[in-house]
């Protein structure tokens, strides 16, 4: 990394208030070219770290720009590590664009995106993933994904990861020994009841950290719901509905949603991903069949498929959609009631007034002619908004998102996830190599990348023959 000053503004534009960050080695004398204090004579240079100073901001010609609160931070002891200063000043754009222009002529460079994470990770201020906790925090948009972004910036992560190479390390470092003193074959430094218990118990922690990612990307990323069923059900209206805004066109008209239609929305604090689908049907339309086709490949991705149905399926509509969400939630929404006429009502004066008082969720299998297991079934009106909150909290149950705290870890990336199932599967080798009697060098080659694997998520180097060595001789005395 160069030595350059960097300076960002750190804000969203049309605020009341503005903060530009400034971090490198000249960030403080930068600072003192172009502020004045006010009701003081010591410059930034000769104040403490952790405190403030009020004055202005002063360009070339020795006009005040604006009336600014200065914060100052010195390293190590700053986000980034380095020397750091935050200018507090009014949010006009105007104003902080001749900030940032007087601080580029005094000597700073604008920052890159992500450059002052990038550095406090390379100042070792803080591991890659919690480098990645901080964008995931920032992009939180419900309590969940903030809880499981704030407990991998805290560490929580990176603790267990830690814990669990120092363990492999200790391991490592005996199967190393064996090899030194190869010349004796009958000697063992590494007890093999004890590397096999370990083994074990960290394979399960490391499968347990590697399936809470089913839960951790459904969070972060929406739990994918696919609203499917025939054409002119209603998919588009409650789409709507369930996303508060009109983001389907809805028509009476057959085939209108040609292709998939996806948005996100936030119920009882847990993300969803709907996506109303092309309606099922036979057609000679090669453009609505692709959009069928691509009905049927968002129910395979989908977690939690709704059918809308708005009168009796027949029995290959049953069996088909029984195939196509084999280990799926399944809600079957019951739709348009409100109408006297519906197939689905048994009442011939059902209103949307007196909906509240039909019987809303029953289990399919007391229904003689809806029989698919582990589904839910629930009456609503799309067009009235009828009895949907019952739906939401039928969503809801399907999606089985256990209570997340902020001390739970949970991985929520695709990159941490592929590097812990690529650390099990060396450690598994382990466990088979000891269950067919296999030398020690074999073993300390696995389990090495069993801590480089894990290392990939930190971002440590990998282990090196030094760091070995250096454990052997803090833990064991050869030759007292």
């Amino acid at each position: 990394m160069n030595n350059n000053t960097i300076c960002a503004i750190a804000t969203a534009p049309g605020g009341a208030i503005g903060i530009i960050r400034i971090s490198g080695p000249e960030a403080i004398s930068i600072a003192d070219k172009v502020f004045r204090p006010i009701g003081s004579n010591l410059s930034l240079s000769q104040r403490k770290a952790y405190t403030l100073a009020f004055g202005n901001i002063i360009n070339a010609d020795n006009e005040v720009v604006d009336e600014v609160i200065v914060s100052i931070f010195r390293a190590p002891h700053s986000y980034t590590g380095e020397d750091s200063v935050e200018i507090s000043c009014h949010g006009s754009s105007y104003i902080l664009q001749q900030v940032m222009f007087l601080l580029t002529e005094n000597g700073c460079l604008p920052a890159g995106p992500g450059e002052f994470t990038q550095r406090a990770f390379l100042n070792g201020k803080m591991d890659l993933s919690q480098a990645e906790a901080v964008a995931d925090l920032i992009s939180s948009t419900n309590k969940a994904t903030h809880d499981m972004a704030l407990s991998q910036l805290k560490g929580h992560f990176s603790n267990e990861l830690s814990e669990l190479r120092a363990h492999l390390l200790k391991l490592t470092s005996l199967l190393e020994l064996e090899i030194d003193f190869s010349d004796h074959e009958d000697l063992e430094f590494a007890d093999r009841s004890e590397l096999y218990a370990l083994a074990n118990d960290i394979h399960q922690r490391l499968a347990s950290l590697a399936r809470s990612f089913e839960v951790g990307n459904a969070l972060k990323n929406g739990i994918p719901v696919a609203i499917v069923g025939n054409t002119n059900v209603g998919k588009s209206t409650l789409l709507n509905h369930l996303l508060h805004e009109e983001k389907a066109i809805v028509s009476d008209v057959h085939g209108t949603t040609r292709d998939f239609i996806e948005d996100t929305t936030i119920i009882n604090g847990i993300q969803f991903r709907f996506v109303d689908t092309a309606g099922i049907r036979k057609t000679d339309d090669i453009v609505e069949n692709i959009g069928i086709e691509r009905t049927f490949q968002k129910m395979q991705e989908a977690k939690i498929v709704l059918w809308l149905i708005d009168q009796q399926p027949t029995e290959a509509e049953i069996e088909g959609i029984k195939e196509r969400v084999a280990g799926k939630k399944l809600i079957i929404v019951r739709n348009k009631i409100d109408l006297p006429n519906s197939s689905l009502n048994n009442s011939s004066s059902a209103k949307p007034t007196t909906l509240a008082q039909t019987s809303v969720s029953t289990s399919l299998a007391q229904n003689s002619k809806l029989k698919i297991q582990d589904s839910q079934l629930v009456d609503i009106s799309a067009k009235y908004g009828t009895n949907l909150s019952r739906l939401e909290q039928l969503i809801v149950e399907a999606a089985d998102i256990p209570q997340i705290s902020e001390s739970d870890i949970v991985i929520t990336s695709a990159r941490h996830y592929s590097a812990l199932l690529n650390a099990d599967e060396s450690l598994q080798r382990v466990i088979a190599s000891m269950d067919l009697g296999l030398s020690g060098d074999l073993l300390a080659e696995d389990l090495r990348m069993v801590i480089d694997h894990l290392a990939e998520i930190t971002g440590e180097e990998r282990i090196t023959p030094q760091e070995t060595l250096q454990n052997i001789f803090t833990h064991f005395c050869i030759g007292k």
